[in-house]
């Protein structure tokens, strides 16, 4: 039995332990606030019997096994490194670290400790997507792509009536792009591979929110990646809602799908024989055919996720080196660090073309003082975790 504790309070770090709860692998232990009375509400809340109120107590602690980490960005790689150096596993909410240079650094260390150190993205562990993938061997020579995903934020309103909010906030490490433009460019990366290049066209905030914002930070956005033979879409939005449908268009179908981070149908429509015509009509096409796809679905489908890092530890607990752990259907511990670091090169190279700068791409000593002043920003640095739509 995995006895796991937690490091955030919101409503993902909820959606986490609801899966804990049901697992027959492992158990909820309690979770982390440095005020010891929120601290024990809402480990009491959620079941658990063990509440901490200081990073250094459950990284020590000898009642956890492995920690999953649902805090700001910014403090996913230093509490990660803290709790790999006292031999906890642990599971870190997306995006896994700030930049690719904080991930590295928390791999490197996971690996030399021989602890499983896995990114929770659910989409890439979810039955559904595998689904996704052997769908698209079907439609042949892909050209173009649009992966997107965008839906309007509460938090935006914070921002709009003058008052902070970890979401969007440079200070950690948040913003639309790592917030839930990170779901899209991840799936982009594990279905078709990092891209030789990309060009970022940036929706920032208002020049006038940038002393609640600590900077620029982008409400929404679009990538443009580029691959040999096909180029690929990238949209997302934490300030509007974005209704399209995600969709792959090859030589002779496309397909589309109804969400990428939760996504349960899929239709193919196959292209047939374009009749020529003038100018004054469509052209029209005689012989095509649509195929519809219920994919599989789950209630909660941070199931999936959870389920594939408690089986990477036990594998880990009966030999099995961490990096060649099993993962889940897209491979080994190993591969998802890949895949992970890819994704951040990506966002990386992005937030560098519309200037949004973060603490962890300063020197060392300035990411100090961010981090510090971050945890105090934070009031228990663990509170706002990933906020997707929220």
């Amino acid at each position: 039995m995995l006895r796991i504790a937690t490091i955030g309070t919101s409503m993902i770090t909820d959606n986490l332990i609801e899966a804990l709860n049901q697992s027959d692998h492992a158990v909820f232990v309690g979770t982390l606030s440095r005020d010891a009375e929120r601290a024990a509400s809402f480990t009491k809340e959620h079941g658990g019997s063990r509440p901490f109120t200081s990073l250094e107590e459950l990284a020590a602690s000898d009642e956890v096994d492995a920690v999953y980490i649902g805090s700001p960005n910014a403090l996913h790689a230093p509490q990660a490194l803290a709790c790999i150096a006292q031999g906890k596993h642990v599971f870190v909410e997306k995006p896994f670290a700030s930049n690719r240079a904080e991930a590295a650094k928390v791999f490197a260390a996971a690996e030399r400790a021989g602890v499983v150190a896995l990114e929770a993205m659910r989409p890439v562990h979810d039955p559904a997507f595998a689904t996704v993938r052997e769908l698209l061997s079907r439609l042949g020579q892909l050209r173009r792509a649009s992966i997107r995903f965008g839906k309007y934020s509460s938090r935006y309103d914070n921002i709009l009536a003058g008052e902070r909010t970890n979401i969007f906030d440079c200070a950690m490490a948040s913003g639309s792009l790592m917030d839930i433009g990170v779901y899209p460019v991840e799936a982009t990366v594990a279905l078709m591979g990092e891209p030789e290049s990309i060009c970022f066209a940036p929706v920032l905030l208002d020049e006038s929110t940038r002393d609640i914002t600590n900077g620029a930070i982008d409400g929404a956005g679009t990538i443009l990646a580029r691959y040999p033979g096909r180029v690929v879409e990238i949209a997302f939005s934490k300030i509007t809602n974005d209704d399209l449908p995600v969709q792959f268009e090859s030589e002779t179908a496309t397909m589309t799908l109804d969400s990428i981070s939760v996504p349960s149908h899929a239709s193919i429509s196959y292209r047939g024989k374009v009749e020529r015509g003038s100018a004054k009509v469509m052209r029209s096409q005689e012989g095509g055919r649509t195929e519809e796809f219920n994919l599989p679905t789950c209630p909660n489908t941070m199931t999936y996720e959870l389920e594939d890092f408690i089986a990477a530890v036990e594998a880990v607990r009966s030999g099995c080196p961490a990096g060649d752990a099993p993962a889940g259907e897209y491979g080994t511990v190993g591969t998802f660090r890949g895949l992970t670091l890819a994704t951040l090169s990506v966002m990386d190279e992005a937030r560098r073309q519309a200037g949004i700068v973060f603490p962890a791409d300063e020197p060392a000593a300035k990411q100090e003082a961010a981090r510090e002043e971050a945890c105090a920003a934070c009031q228990e640095g663990a509170g706002d975790g990933a906020g997707e739509g929220r």
